[in-house]
């Protein structure tokens, strides 16, 4: 049998999905995690990453960029996503708080109306805080 490796391109949404997904949990392993995909977004969560100390669970919602959505206010969502083959996983609340805080989002369209805002990149403002949520 010979592999031959795919073009993330070419994969639908759902495909790019299961994929990260899997990319992500290798990394994730790592640091002690095992994860379980979830079927229908429960509770916010595309999957739980657990830990071997039996006590810490993640909910973890799968992101192609930086964001941020009311739905996730309150529920304990870590957001992960890709950028520049990094990973980053991030409490939502927390850093949104921070984003709040500095006077983003807030009076915008996206944000007032559609009740989310995602950031294409990092921003340079935002360069040094997302260094702790990298994920090696």
């Amino acid at each position: 049998m010979e592999f031959k490796k795919i073009n993330y391109s070419d994969l639908s949404s759902k495909q790019k999905e299961s994929y990260n997904f899997q990319r992500l949990s290798a990394l994730l392993a790592n640091y002690g995690y095992t994860t379980m995909r979830l079927t229908d977004d429960w509770r916010g969560a595309d999957f739980i990453a657990q830990h071997l100390d039996g006590k810490t669970f993640l909910k973890v919602q799968l992101k192609t960029r930086l964001s941020f959505y009311k739905k996730y206010n309150d529920k304990d969502i870590f957001i992960a996503f890709e950028e520049d083959n990094i990973w980053y996983l991030y409490p939502h609340d927390e850093l949104l708080q921070l984003m709040l805080s500095i006077g983003k989002f807030t009076g915008t369209e996206s944000w007032d109306e559609r009740n989310g805002y995602n950031i294409p990149r990092i921003p340079n403002y935002l360069v040094d805080t997302m260094k702790k949520y990298i994920i090696e």
